[in-house]
């Protein structure tokens, strides 16, 4: 029985099998998802990189063309489009993914191999590949058409590739293989490999750079305390120059179609000409911390009506801040559509609450956004509401709802405590692996508080760190005597 189970192929088969288990039974769809077939459509049919508007084919920049381009790439192939080409999207998905399982069981022997050049990798290997292969929080990801899958795919190997170059610059005779040159005994090598991943993922999601950006943070301090100040800034301009290197074509595009040369898709996702709405977002961002309060009031912007008795009553600290919310509401709610003006008295209103209160707009509600993000039974893509209490009345109504919603936040807590766990003692076990572990750390730290200044925290944009996390759970699974 060991032996099937520390067998790569059995793991990677019951990974399989979970995975086609949520692509038959979950198929699931988001709003992003008719945006993103709507490009790749266009794309392919007119050659325009944009989106249906007024009847007219309008270029846009509004998301990334990494997606669309698969996208477009698979309606090539099948002759299919949208609705009717989303199995064959969702079985390359699965593909991918489990490739991510395997990149992230690397990692995982990595980080033991830096401690112990003589342990038994194969142990750490198996246990980051069973707990990779059967994560459903990454796996249901592979159900709908959206940029997760390819998101963590890249991520993960930039990290691979990133922590390898971090444990080169700590110490020079670090060394996957002696006598080839192939992952980790060369630091250029190394340089490269991560700076064009990096490039490659933010096609991807624009916040990849993020993960470039700690490696530099932790690269410059290692090299700066050698003395090699000379080699930590040819690291950085190398690794920057090959991250703009896949992004060039993007920002080309942009300059000669859209007058605007910008690498990345505009933060607030808006159409040209579109009012970004600055001020309801400020105002958001006093009170709103879950996702299920996005539903009540941005996402439903400019398409449905907005109930102020609907929106929680920590959205208003008096009576009369709500008669004012509820009016300009009442204003919205007869052409669904948010004026200047509107915007502006929600802007006003975020002044105010953040003048009275600033403790609670820069501090807690970014905290609680970060809870939230990370503990959550991770279940939007489920048929399941996720309410759990009251405990009695749940249990009468609903108690497949409550039993699922229950397994997988404790699903989420094991995870993360295991992740944690296995940190903390590759941390303690010996000096070269702190770099790496200050790199991975630092990376699910930086992106958790960049998420935290969004004013929608969806749980799955911190999927992107599960292969880091997983990682490090893996440590947990090895013998004592080879982490000492």
């Amino acid at each position: 029985m060991k032996r099937i189970f520390s067998n790569p192929l059995v793991a990677l088969a019951a990974g399989l099998s979970l995975r086609l288990f949520f692509v038959l039974k979950f198929p699931a769809n988001s709003g992003d998802t008719v945006l993103y077939e709507q490009i790749a459509a266009n794309w392919l049919k007119h050659h325009v990189y944009g989106m249906t508007v007024g009847g007219a084919v309008t270029p846009v920049d509004l998301r990334m063309p990494g997606y669309p381009a698969f996208l477009a790439l698979i309606y090539a192939l099948t002759s299919r489009a949208g609705e009717d080409a989303r199995l064959g999207v969702m079985l390359v998905q699965v593909a991918v993914d489990l490739a991510t399982c395997l990149v992230t069981a690397g990692l995982a022997t990595m980080l033991l191999f830096m401690v112990n050049k003589q342990a038994r990798l194969r142990r750490v290997f198996t246990a980051a590949l069973w707990l990779s292969v059967l994560c459903p929080f990454t796996a249901n990801y592979t159900t709908v058409p959206l940029t997760e899958v390819f998101a963590v795919f890249l991520t993960a190997a930039a990290t691979l590739f990133l922590s390898l170059l971090v444990a080169r610059s700590h110490d020079r005779g670090f060394r996957i293989v002696e006598k080839y040159m192939v992952l980790g005994n060369d630091f250029w090598y190394l340089a490269v490999l991560g700076g064009i991943s990096v490039g490659f993922g933010t096609l991807f999601r624009p916040e990849t750079p993020l993960l470039l950006i700690t490696a530099w943070m932790v690269l410059l301090f290692v090299l700066l305390r050698q003395g090699e100040l000379g080699r930590a800034i040819r690291t950085v301009l190398l690794t920057g120059l090959l991250c703009l290197l896949p992004l060039a074509p993007w920002g080309i595009r942009n300059a000669i179609t859209l007058h605007e040369f910008q690498f990345l898709a505009p933060k607030n996702s808006n159409l040209p000409g579109e009012l970004v709405p600055y001020g309801l977002m400020a105002w958001e961002k006093t009170w709103l911390y879950r996702v299920r309060d996005c539903y009540l009031v941005p996402w439903k912007l400019n398409e449905e009506p907005i109930d102020a008795e609907e929106i929680p009553s920590r959205a208003f600290d008096t009576p009369e801040e709500k008669q004012r919310v509820a009016a300009v509401l009442e204003q919205y709610n007869e052409d669904l559509t948010l004026t200047p003006e509107e915007d502006a008295v929600f802007a006003q209103i975020a002044r105010e609450r953040t003048a009275r209160h600033p403790l609670r707009t820069y501090v807690w509600l970014p905290a609680a956004r970060a809870v939230t993000i990370w503990f959550t039974p991770r279940i939007e893509l489920l048929p399941v509401s996720g309410h759990v209490f009251p405990l009695a009345q749940m249990r009468e109504d609903d108690p497949v709802d409550q039993e699922v919603t229950s397994l997988l936040f404790l699903l989420n807590i094991f995870y993360v405590g295991l992740g944690l766990w296995g940190a903390v003692r590759l941390w303690r076990s010996k000096t070269a692996a702190r770099p790496v572990v200050a790199f991975l750390a630092l990376f699910i730290l930086l992106r958790t508080a960049f998420l935290t200044t969004l004013e929608t925290p969806e749980p799955r944009y911190v999927l992107v760190c599960f292969p880091a996390l997983i990682a490090l759970a893996a440590q947990v699974f090895a013998p004592p005597a080879e982490v000492a």
